[in-house]
């Protein structure tokens, strides 16, 4: 499923930047805060760990590259492990309301890539994973860790610091 379609005939390319005007409209109308698209990552990440996918990352490639700002990296141990994590993904993002604009690799389920254009999930056989490296290429994004729980890990061994909400920082204020 896609997000939107094309009401026109595509155009050529623009010459500075190779994007379809189509592509460059629908990105620039249903553009994000970079707040609510980490959320959204982290949406997918989640709905990738409710299946057991292994070595779930979030790249953020904000500062790296133009055409997107979140990376979900995650691998599955299998091609039907793969499907099925890409199902997930797709089925509870749908549920938000999100589609994936663009869908790649899904015959072979050993590289797929669902690109919601604020955020593009990867999700690799083991094999491919470490064959293309995609961490190493991006090594210079910043990286947020996401255990098998789903829950956001810092990496390298850091303990997590608990934030008290706005709510609790009051409420112990008064105490």
């Amino acid at each position: 499923m896609l997000r939107k379609t094309p009401q026109a005939p595509l155009k050529a390319p623009d010459m500075e930047t190779g994007e379809h005007e189509q592509d460059r409209k629908g990105r620039d109308e249903e553009a994000e805060p970079v707040s609510d698209s980490m959320e959204k990552a982290l949406a997918a990440a989640r709905a990738a760990s409710s299946k057991l996918a292994s070595d779930i990352v979030i790249l953020d490639v904000r500062s790296l590259i133009g055409i997107t700002d979140y990376f979900v990296i995650c691998s599955g141990r299998n091609e039907r492990q793969v499907a099925t994590i890409v199902e997930e993904i797709e089925k509870q993002l749908g549920a938000e309301g999100l589609a994936a604009y663009r869908r790649e690799g899904n015959r072979q389920a050993r590289w797929v890539l669902l690109d919601y254009l604020d955020f593009v999930v990867h999700v690799f056989h083991t094999e491919e994973r470490e064959y293309y490296e995609l961490e190493r290429l991006w090594r210079d994004a910043d990286r947020v860790d996401v255990g098998e729980d789903g829950e956001v890990g810092v990496p390298l061994g850091q303990e997590m610091i608990e934030v008290p909400s706005e709510q609790e920082e009051i409420a112990g204020g008064r105490g």
